[in-house]
């Protein structure tokens, strides 16, 4: 009656729905009740408490019909980062479809897009204009064309041909471009870069010293663990692993309670009783020892398939860990503690912030999955440092990372280890995890200082995993994955990260664990590269390691200048 919505003003899902209009939904859909589907349920689940809160609901939503009725309206869409530009580029460029809902929006003259760049990065306008404005386009843009044309076309990059490129958007500037464009020409330079890759992801390295670091604790195995467990097989390399981020946001209530109640059928049980008649000092937290013997216990139930061992490990870790939050290691009051953190979880709901003790307990669980996964390796709790920095708060805008706070601590580290390579999550413009963006400015704030004195010779190694990945373009190191290391990697992320196996915040792309999505990233991206090389590279290779291949892991390696450059243009997007 009063002639529909004057303004509109909404964000866009990961499937392209606006306000809640998922992929499928009508565009003469009007207000009306409907159920979510797995993507929306995902993007909801960090405002709900988890996906175990969002999934499988109704929502109340406005209709697609009923936003665009008025043809005078305003409707404004926000987007950010990298992970929305493809959605971005179909709603904005494909004609109005049930498969991008957003398309609707097409039929006011009033709406409007305002995205980021990363958001806009995909755009057909954009990408032409950012290969216009170069006297000379760079060699990775011209890998990227071409790789993407393979891909686009199905074919090896060999059968490439100049029609190809002159009926592609991005290949039709390149020809434009290159005065005497010689495409055998091309196509050699890119094959052989990307054969070099493959043979940097196989040559051995030593006497090298590694600090890999991380946001969250799974994100190191998530990232690279295929190329590490080549890595620790040489007997003269060091490996370091630092966690910047206490994690705690990632653990359910219901996670935890089942931590206590396993502490509290283990408390009375011979083996709890003769360590407190026998080894006084067991549950002292400083007791790194003590501490070893508890992912060992783990561990051993895992290989004598004995989840009474299993329970045991992860009831003795539990108890440590509430000695560190009382402060005493006294069996009675630490009890008391515990039955006190037992009372306030049961009394919260999912999403409400925790109180600290309960946060540090949290964050604790996921240290002790770290330690377990590099204890697969041989590595003790010596080697792992798990820096639990301020700026992870837990609250829906954190703070930013301060120098005291954040960065002196790492910058400490560097110093105190010397490392040869850092790794570091090198995620692009984003929204999210915004934890990946933070630890990047710290690491990049405390490499800036250390190097001035000490690091001039540090080599930087950006990784990406289930939440951004690299186009084959912007790597130089491309590793072999084997069915053998994926079978690695989705076991011990079975065995160490119990918290994680349903992620209550799980990427909105897969719906499933975390190995499985990096798996999955990592066939695509060893497919584009097969492409490239063909299958007999891969399967004539002399490297057996090369024809083992069925996936491809992307590390991106740069110089400390590089790196800092990287940050800052990223710093300058973001901020």
């Amino acid at each position: 009656e009063l002639g529909g919505i004057g303004f509109f003003l909404g964000g866009i899902g990961p499937d392209g729905h606006i306000a809640f209009n998922i992929r499928g939904s009508d565009h003469n859909s009007t207000t009306r009740i409907l159920n979510i589907n797995y993507e929306t349920a995902a993007a909801s689940a960090t405002d709900m408490g988890g996906i175990e809160m969002s999934r499988n609901k109704a929502v109340l939503t406005v209709g697609l019909a009923t936003i665009t009725r008025n043809p005078s309206a305003t409707a404004i869409i926000m987007a950010a980062g990298e992970g929305k530009a493809d959605v971005i580029r179909h709603s904005v460029e494909d004609d109005p479809s049930i498969l991008y809902p957003a398309t609707c929006l097409q039929k006011i003259g009033g709406s409007r897009f305002y995205v980021t760049s990363g958001a806009a990065c995909m755009l057909t306008g954009r990408k032409q204009a950012r290969l216009k404005a170069y006297s000379k386009i760079p060699c990775r843009e011209k890998e990227s064309i071409v790789t993407d044309i393979t891909a686009r076309l199905n074919k090896p990059i060999e059968m490439v041909s100049l029609s190809d490129l002159k009926h592609d958007i991005n290949g039709s500037v390149l020809l434009e471009k290159e005065a005497g464009f010689n495409l055998e020409k091309l196509v050699g330079e890119i094959t052989l870069n990307y054969s070099e890759r493959i043979a940097r992801g196989v040559q051995e390295i030593k006497n090298t010293s590694f600090l890999h670091t991380a946001p969250h604790h799974d994100d190191i195995m998530l990232g690279y663990l295929p190329y590490i467990l080549h890595l620790v097989r040489q007997p003269t390399n060091f490996h370091y692993f630092a966690t910047l981020s206490s994690g705690f946001s990632s653990i359910t209530n219901s996670y935890t309670l089942s931590m206590l109640s396993n502490l509290e059928a283990f408390i009375s049980t011979p083996g709890f009783t003769k360590i407190f008649a026998n080894e006084k000092d067991y549950f002292d937290p400083g007791n790194i020892v003590a501490k070893n013997r508890d992912v060992y216990q783990y561990l051993d139930g895992v290989a004598a398939n004995s989840p009474e061992m299993r329970r045991e490990g992860e009831a003795r870790r539990t108890f440590r860990n509430i000695c560190e939050i009382s402060g005493t290691i006294q069996k009675k009051e630490v009890m008391k503690k515990a039955d006190f953190l037992k009372r306030q979880l049961l009394g919260s709901y999912p999403g409400k912030k925790d109180i600290g003790e309960i946060q540090m307990l949290k964050g604790m669980l996921r240290e002790w999955e770290e330690e377990l996964l590099w204890a697969h390796l041989g590595f003790s709790c010596d080697n792992i440092y798990h820096l639990r920095l301020g700026f992870y708060t837990g609250d829906i805008f954190s703070s930013r990372p301060q120098w005291k706070r954040d960065v002196r601590p790492f910058l400490s580290l560097l110093h105190r280890l010397k490392p040869d390579v850092v790794t570091v999550a090198f995620d692009p413009e984003g929204t999210g995890p915004d934890t990946h963006y933070k630890v990047l400015q710290i690491v990049a704030s405390a490499i800036e200082s250390y190097s001035r004195t000490v690091g001039k010779g540090l080599k930087i190694w950006g990784y990406r995993n289930v939440w951004q990945r690299f186009h084959p373009s912007e790597a130089n190191i491309y590793v072999p994955v084997s069915m053998n290391s994926l079978a690695i990697m989705k076991r011990a992320f079975e065995i160490c990260f119990a918290s994680q196996k349903s992620a209550s915040f799980p990427s909105p792309e897969y719906d499933g664990p975390f190995s499985e999505l990096a798996c999955k990233i990592m066939i695509e991206q060893g497919s584009a590269i097969k492409k490239v090389l063909g299958r007999d590279f891969f399967g004539g290779s002399r490297f057996a390691r090369i024809r083992a291949s069925r996936r491809v892991n992307l590390i991106r390696e740069m110089d400390v200048e590089e790196f800092l450059q990287e940050a800052h243009v990223l710093r300058q997007l973001m901020e």
